[in-house]
Protein backbone atom coordinates (compact mmCIF):
# COMPACT_ATOMS: atom_id res chain seq x y z
CA UNK A 1 0.00 0.00 0.00
CA UNK A 2 2.84 2.38 0.74
CA UNK A 3 4.22 2.11 -2.81
CA UNK A 4 0.88 2.71 -4.56
CA UNK A 5 -0.85 6.03 -5.24
CA UNK A 6 -4.31 6.51 -3.71
CA UNK A 7 -6.83 9.34 -3.45
CA UNK A 8 -7.67 8.39 0.14
CA UNK A 9 -6.90 5.56 2.58
CA UNK A 10 -9.35 4.01 5.03
CA UNK A 11 -7.13 2.34 7.63
CA UNK A 12 -8.08 0.08 10.52
CA UNK A 13 -5.86 0.39 13.58
CA UNK A 14 -5.52 -3.38 13.94
CA UNK A 15 -4.04 -4.71 10.71
CA UNK A 16 -2.18 -8.02 10.41
CA UNK A 17 1.59 -7.56 10.51
CA UNK A 18 1.66 -3.77 10.65
CA UNK A 19 -0.67 -1.60 12.70
CA UNK A 20 -2.68 1.15 11.05
CA UNK A 21 -0.80 3.57 13.27
CA UNK A 22 2.52 2.36 11.79
CA UNK A 23 1.13 2.55 8.25
CA UNK A 24 0.15 6.17 8.83
CA UNK A 25 3.52 7.03 10.40
CA UNK A 26 5.41 5.48 7.47
CA UNK A 27 3.27 7.36 4.95
CA UNK A 28 3.92 10.67 6.66
CA UNK A 29 7.64 9.92 7.13
CA UNK A 30 7.80 9.45 3.34
CA UNK A 31 6.10 12.85 2.80
CA UNK A 32 2.98 11.12 1.43
CA UNK A 33 0.08 13.54 1.84
CA UNK A 34 -2.77 11.18 0.93
CA UNK A 35 -5.76 11.72 3.25
CA UNK A 36 -6.04 8.96 5.88
CA UNK A 37 -9.18 8.12 7.82
CA UNK A 38 -8.85 5.67 10.70
CA UNK A 39 -11.76 3.23 11.10
CA UNK A 40 -11.36 1.54 14.43
CA UNK A 41 -12.99 0.07 17.50
CA UNK A 42 -10.32 1.74 19.65
CA UNK A 43 -12.45 4.41 21.21
CA UNK A 44 -10.52 6.16 23.95
CA UNK A 45 -9.48 9.79 23.71
CA UNK A 46 -5.83 8.66 23.94
CA UNK A 47 -6.33 6.36 20.91
CA UNK A 48 -7.93 9.16 18.91
CA UNK A 49 -5.12 11.55 19.80
CA UNK A 50 -2.47 8.93 18.92
CA UNK A 51 -4.09 8.32 15.52
CA UNK A 52 -4.26 12.02 14.72
CA UNK A 53 -0.69 12.59 15.93
CA UNK A 54 0.46 9.75 13.66
CA UNK A 55 -0.84 11.84 10.76
CA UNK A 56 -4.43 10.69 10.23
CA UNK A 57 -6.74 13.33 8.81
CA UNK A 58 -9.80 11.93 10.54
CA UNK A 59 -10.75 9.21 13.01
CA UNK A 60 -14.08 7.39 13.09
CA UNK A 61 -15.03 4.90 15.78
CA UNK A 62 -16.90 1.65 15.15
CA UNK A 63 -19.79 1.20 14.94
CA UNK A 64 -20.55 4.12 12.64
CA UNK A 65 -23.28 5.04 10.18
CA UNK A 66 -22.35 4.60 6.54
CA UNK A 67 -23.66 8.10 5.74
CA UNK A 68 -21.24 9.58 8.27
CA UNK A 69 -18.32 7.71 6.70
CA UNK A 70 -19.32 8.90 3.21
CA UNK A 71 -19.49 12.51 4.37
CA UNK A 72 -16.10 12.27 6.06
CA UNK A 73 -14.67 10.85 2.82
CA UNK A 74 -16.23 13.71 0.82
CA UNK A 75 -14.74 16.26 3.21
CA UNK A 76 -11.26 14.76 2.80
CA UNK A 77 -11.54 14.60 -0.98
CA UNK A 78 -12.85 18.16 -1.27
CA UNK A 79 -10.12 20.23 -2.89
CA UNK A 80 -8.57 22.26 -0.08
CA UNK A 81 -7.12 24.89 -2.35
CA UNK A 82 -8.45 24.46 -5.85
CA UNK A 83 -6.96 27.84 -6.66
CA UNK A 84 -3.49 26.34 -6.30
CA UNK A 85 -4.13 23.40 -8.59
CA UNK A 86 -1.90 22.90 -11.59
CA UNK A 87 -1.87 19.87 -13.84
CA UNK A 88 0.70 18.93 -16.43
CA UNK A 89 1.25 16.41 -19.17
CA UNK A 90 4.46 16.66 -21.15
CA UNK A 91 5.08 20.35 -21.97
CA UNK A 92 1.42 21.27 -21.33
CA UNK A 93 0.49 22.96 -18.03
CA UNK A 94 -3.08 23.74 -16.99
CA UNK A 95 -3.58 26.23 -14.14
CA UNK A 96 -7.05 25.98 -12.57
CA UNK A 97 -6.76 29.20 -10.55
CA UNK A 98 -5.97 31.43 -13.53
CA UNK A 99 -7.89 29.33 -16.05
CA UNK A 100 -4.82 29.35 -18.31
CA UNK A 101 -3.03 26.70 -20.35
CA UNK A 102 0.61 26.83 -21.40
CA UNK A 103 2.71 24.76 -23.75
CA UNK A 104 6.46 25.21 -23.36
CA UNK A 105 5.75 28.40 -21.40
CA UNK A 106 3.58 29.99 -24.11
CA UNK A 107 -0.08 30.62 -23.30
CA UNK A 108 -2.62 28.71 -25.37
CA UNK A 109 -6.13 30.17 -25.55
CA UNK A 110 -8.92 27.61 -25.15
CA UNK A 111 -12.70 27.85 -25.07
CA UNK A 112 -14.42 27.00 -21.78
CA UNK A 113 -15.35 23.51 -23.01
CA UNK A 114 -11.85 22.84 -24.36
CA UNK A 115 -10.41 23.92 -21.01
CA UNK A 116 -12.92 21.75 -19.10
CA UNK A 117 -12.16 18.76 -21.33
CA UNK A 118 -8.40 19.14 -20.90
CA UNK A 119 -8.81 19.66 -17.15
CA UNK A 120 -10.89 16.49 -16.83
CA UNK A 121 -8.34 14.44 -18.78
CA UNK A 122 -5.43 15.83 -16.72
CA UNK A 123 -7.26 15.25 -13.42
CA UNK A 124 -7.58 11.62 -14.51
CA UNK A 125 -4.10 11.40 -16.06
CA UNK A 126 -3.06 7.84 -16.81
CA UNK A 127 -6.66 6.58 -16.68
CA UNK A 128 -8.75 5.94 -19.77
CA UNK A 129 -11.71 8.32 -19.86
CA UNK A 130 -14.62 6.86 -21.80
CA UNK A 131 -16.52 9.08 -24.22
CA UNK A 132 -19.70 8.69 -22.17
CA UNK A 133 -17.79 9.67 -19.01
CA UNK A 134 -16.46 12.79 -20.74
CA UNK A 135 -19.84 13.87 -22.13
CA UNK A 136 -21.51 13.38 -18.74
CA UNK A 137 -18.81 15.12 -16.69
CA UNK A 138 -17.68 17.91 -19.02
CA UNK A 139 -20.98 18.69 -20.74
CA UNK A 140 -23.24 17.44 -17.92
CA UNK A 141 -25.45 15.71 -20.47
CA UNK A 142 -26.56 12.07 -20.41
CA UNK A 143 -26.51 10.51 -23.86
CA UNK A 144 -27.73 7.01 -24.66
CA UNK A 145 -25.98 6.94 -28.02
CA UNK A 146 -22.51 7.60 -29.36
CA UNK A 147 -21.88 11.19 -30.29
CA UNK A 148 -18.99 12.69 -32.23
CA UNK A 149 -18.87 15.90 -30.17
CA UNK A 150 -16.00 14.58 -28.03
CA UNK A 151 -13.95 13.69 -31.10
CA UNK A 152 -14.55 17.13 -32.62
CA UNK A 153 -13.43 18.87 -29.41
CA UNK A 154 -10.41 16.57 -29.04
CA UNK A 155 -9.30 17.39 -32.58
CA UNK A 156 -9.69 21.13 -31.91
CA UNK A 157 -7.83 20.78 -28.60
CA UNK A 158 -4.94 18.89 -30.21
CA UNK A 159 -4.74 21.48 -32.99
CA UNK A 160 -4.63 24.42 -30.55
CA UNK A 161 -2.03 22.64 -28.42
CA UNK A 162 0.04 21.93 -31.52
CA UNK A 163 0.02 18.17 -30.92
CA UNK A 164 0.79 15.85 -33.79
CA UNK A 165 0.98 12.07 -34.20
CA UNK A 166 4.36 11.91 -32.45
CA UNK A 167 2.95 13.71 -29.38
CA UNK A 168 1.23 10.98 -27.40
CA UNK A 169 0.13 13.23 -24.52
CA UNK A 170 -3.57 12.96 -25.40
CA UNK A 171 -4.05 9.47 -26.77
CA UNK A 172 -7.11 8.06 -28.48
CA UNK A 173 -8.17 4.64 -27.26
CA UNK A 174 -10.07 3.49 -30.32
CA UNK A 175 -13.69 2.65 -29.62
CA UNK A 176 -13.35 3.62 -25.94
CA UNK A 177 -12.21 7.18 -25.27
CA UNK A 178 -9.08 9.15 -24.42
CA UNK A 179 -6.21 9.17 -21.96
CA UNK A 180 -3.65 11.82 -20.96
CA UNK A 181 -0.16 10.34 -20.58
CA UNK A 182 3.39 11.66 -20.29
Amino acid sequence: ALAQRYDLLLVDWMLPGLSGLEVCQQLRAGQNRVPVIFLTSKDTVADTVAGLQAGANDYIKKPFHFEELLERIRVQLRPAAQSLERFAVGPIVLDVSTHQVYKNGLEIYLTQKEFALLEYLLRHKGKVCRRRQLIENVWDIHFEYNTGVIDVYMNALRKKLGLNKEDDYLQTIRGVGYVARD
